[in-house]
């Protein structure tokens, strides 16, 4: 379900979070069109915390610590390079309202990225939203073979130390399956989400403020509850 949002420049973070609360969220139709539209999918997709999977080359690669990966600390360089063309995805749907606006929630707390680095380069990432004990996935990309995906194991490590318990991706993709992804009908998805929004998660139950071993965070998902 979609609905046309004529007044972008209207909706503000406060609202956004709300809309977040509701099972909603916000797109664009591509980077130039100025208006928003309201989502609400049929069948939502999320990954299941105690289902998360990881093959054993990426559990090497992560392990290896070839990547340095980082959090909150190149926000705005990690939604510009979600908005990237990216391989089987010419255009995006991030256009400039979109940035605004979660770089505003980044700001208030909500908005939160994982960056991956190598070499002192910025080569992948992912961001999303954090409200209660969910966080909805909005944007990944890479410019290295496997930096987005190291970026979601160490996101989900962060998530399970944290007390998180719902992981939303909006949509299911061939690529998400492979890390245990699912849909879910729409009411069984609100029952998820009220019930992540009723307890409080820490995001932070993990090191801000320096990078985090590739095999403390494969230890972390091994050992869920």
């Amino acid at each position: 379900m979609t609905s046309r949002d004529s007044a972008s420049s209207e909706i503000t973070p406060e609202l956004l979070l709300r809309a977040y609360s509701c099972g909603i969220f916000p797109m664009a139709e591509s980077v130039d069109d100025p208006t928003l539209f309201w989502v609400e999918p049929e069948m939502r997709g999320v990954i299941p915390l105690d289902g998360f999977e990881v093959s054993s080359r990426l559990a090497r690669t992560v392990r290896s610590d070839s990547f340095s990966v980082t959090v909150d600390t190149a926000f705005k360089a990690t939604i510009d390079g979600c908005a990237e063309p990216q391989p089987g995805r010419d255009n995006t749907w991030i256009n400039r309202r979109i940035r605004e606006l979660y770089i505003a929630l980044h700001e208030f707390g909500h908005g939160h990225s994982v960056e991956v680095w190598q070499n002192g380069d910025l080569v992948g990432g992912l961001y999303g939203v954090r409200l209660g004990r969910a966080f909805f996935g909005e944007s990944m990309f890479h410019r290295v073979r496997d930096a987005s995906k190291v970026a979601l194991v160490h996101l989900v490590a962060r998530l399970i130390a944290g007390g998180f318990t719902l992981l939303d991706t909006q949509f299911v993709t061939d690529h998400l399956r492979t890390f245990g992804a699912i849909e879910v009908p729409r009411r069984r998805y609100r029952t998820m989400l009220d019930d992540a929004l009723t307890g409080v998660a820490d995001f932070a139950a993990l090191p801000l403020d320096r990078p985090v071993a590739g095999a403390e965070a494969l230890q972390i998902i091994a050992h869920r509850v």
